[in-house]
C-alpha cells in the first residue's frame, strides 16, 4: 500500500520565538517513502518522513508551559538572540499527519532535510485536489534551505524541528540564519521553484529564481531587489487553454493523477545548464502533453524557458523580474546545488487566490481586471467562507518519486521540447 500525505487547509498565521528543542512531547517524524528511479533499474524506496515547520509548533518557556510570542524589541523573556536561543522551547510534535498545518518538509533522516538535485532529471508524485476548491492551495514545490534547517550552537533543534524556512518572498521568520527576528524586520530569502499551486479550478507552475545563494537576510525594502517574487509562471488556463485543466476536463481534477515536472539541460548533462522546464500528466493510463500556449503574441510552447518569462511579461504585462534576477540560470543553479522538498496547503485572509485561479489586475494597470487566471470568482478567496463552506478541505500527496528523464511514469516518452 502507498502512503500518502495528507493536508488539511489552514490559513497562514506566524507563531513565536523557539530554537532549543522542547521537552514535553516527543517528536516524530512519520514515514512517506519516496522512490529514486532510473530507466534501466526502475524505482527503489527511500527511507524518508516529514517534519513539521517550526512557525507551526508550539512554543513555551524552557523548562516551563507558558506560550512564548514574539512582542519585538520589548518581549522580557528575549531580550537578544542568545537569550532567546536559551530560553524559548519548540515543542515535538507527534501527529504530523492530522495537523491542520500550511507546511511539512520531507527528510532524509531525523536530522537532515532530503536535499533534491534536479538538473537533467524529472520530480512526479501522484496528487487528489478533489477536495481543494476555488480560493485554497494545495502546493508542493522545492525551497533553497539549509540541509540542517540551520542547525547551530544557536539553533539546537534544526530540521529535526522543521527550522530553517526561506523562500522568494523573504517572508519575515521569528529566525533567520539562527538570528532571533526581535523586531520582525528581516526576511530570509532563497530560490524557490514551484512544483505544484493549485486547486481543483486551476493549477501553476513556477520558477522564482534569487540573486543570491542559499538562504540570505534581507532587511525592509532591500529585500526587494533579492528575488523574483511574482515568479514567470506556466498556467494553462491563463495561456489560453481553459478547457485543459478542471473537473471533467482534460485532465480531470475530480480524480487523481500524476503530475511530471522535467528539468531539461541544454546539453543533456547533469551538469549543463537548465535549458527548459516540461510538465506533463498521466491519468487513467494516459500520459498527457501540458497544454500548449494560445496567446496571440506568445510563442505556441508547452514549457518554460530561457525566452518565456520575458515574452509572458511583455504579452501580459508585468516587469520581467525573472530575468533580472538571473532567469533560468540562476533557478538552475540552485536546482544544482539541491532543494528542499515542501509540501502546504493555504489560504489567505486578505487576497485570497486571485493570481492562481481568478481575474488579477496587472502591475501595468491595477484597475483592470486583467486576464483570468481560472474559472474562480474574485471573491472565492474570502477565508470565512471557506471556512465554513468548505471545512473538509485537503490536498493528498503520494509517490514522490526522483529519477533520470522518462523514468518515473508508465509509457515512458522522450522528454518534451
Amino acid at each position: 500500500m502507498s502512503q500518502k500525505l495528507l493536508l488539511a487547509a489552514s490559513v497562514m498565521a506566524a507563531s513565536v520565538l523557539a530554537q532549543v528543542p522542547g521537552t514535553l512531547t516527543p517528536e516524530v517524524h512519520p514515514s512517506l517513502t519516496s522512490q529514486s528511479c532510473t530507466k534501466a533499474g526502475g524505482c527503489v524506496n527511500l527511507n524518508t518522513s516529514i517534519v513539521l515547520d517550526s512557525q507551526y509548533r508550539w512554543m513555551h518557556n524552557a523548562g516551563g508551559h507558558t506560550n512564548r510570542a514574539n512582542n519585538g524589541s520589548n518581549n522580557t523573556p528575549c531580550p537578544n538572540p542568545t537569550t532567546c536561543a536559551k530560553t524559548c522551547a519548540l515543542e515535538g510534535e507527534n501527529n504530523v499527519t492530522t495537523q491542520s498545518s500550511p507546511r511539512v518538509y520531507l527528510l532524509a533522516n531525523d536530522t537532515t532535510y532530503d536535499m533534491f538535485h534536479l538538473l537533467n532529471r524529472e520530480l512526479a508524485f501522484d496528487i487528489d485536489v478533489s477536495k481543494v476548491p476555488c480560493g485554497i492551495n494545495g502546493a508542493l514545490y522545492l525551497s533553497e534551505m539549509d540541509s540542517t534547517g540551520d542547525s547551530s550552537a544557536l539553533n539546537t533543534a534544526g530540521a529535526k524541528y522543521g527550522t530553517g524556512y526561506c523562500d522568494a518572498q523573504c517572508p519575515v521568520n521569528n529566525f533567520v540564519k539562527v538570528s532571533a527576528n526581535l523586531n520582525m524586520t528581516h526576511g530570509a530569502c532563497c530560490s524557490e521553484m514551484d512544483i505544484w499551486e493549485a486547486n481543483n479550478a486551476a493549477t501553476a507552475f513556477t520558477p522564482h529564481p534569487c540573486n543570491v545563494t542559499g538562504e540570505y537576510s534581507c532587511a525592509g525594502a532591500s529585500c526587494n531587489a533579492i528575488c523574483d517574487s511574482d515568479g514567470c509562471d506556466y498556467n494553462a488556463y491563463r495561456m489560453g487553454a481553459t478547457n485543459f485543466y478542471g473537473p471533467g476536463k482534460t485532465v480531470d481534477t475530480t480524480k487523481p493523477f500524476t503530475v511530471v515536472t522535467q528539468f531539461v539541460t541544454s546539453d543533456g548533462t547533469d551538469t549543463g545548464s537548465l535549458s527548459s522546464i516540461n510538465r506533463l500528466y498521466v491519468q487513467g493510463g494516459k500520459v498527457i502533453a501540458n497544454a500548449p500556449v494560445n496567446i496571440p503574441g506568445m510563442a505556441a510552447q508547452n514549457n518554460i524557458n530561457s525566452t518565456y518569462c520575458s515574452s509572458e511579461k511583455k504579452v501580459l504585462g508585468g516587469t520581467d523580474t525573472s530575468t533580472n534576477q538571473g532567469g533560468m540560470p540562476q533557478i538552475g543553479a540552485a536546482l544544482s546545488r539541491g532543494m528542499v522538498l515542501v509540501f502546504s496547503i493555504w489560504m489567505y485572509n486578505t487576497s485570497g487566490m486571485q493570481w492562481l485561479d481568478a481575474p488579477y489586475p496587472t502591475t501595468a494597470n491595477p484597475s483592470a481586471p486583467g486576464v483570468a487566471r481560472g474559472p474562480c470568482s474574485a471573491t472565492s478567496g474570502n477565508t470565512t467562507m471557506l471556512t465554513a463552506d468548505y471545512p473538509g478541505a485537503a490536498v493528498t500527496f503520494s509517490n514522490v518519486k526522483v529519477g533520470e528523464l522518462g523514468s518515473t511514469y508508465p509509457s515512458a516518452a522522450a522528454p518534451m521540447v
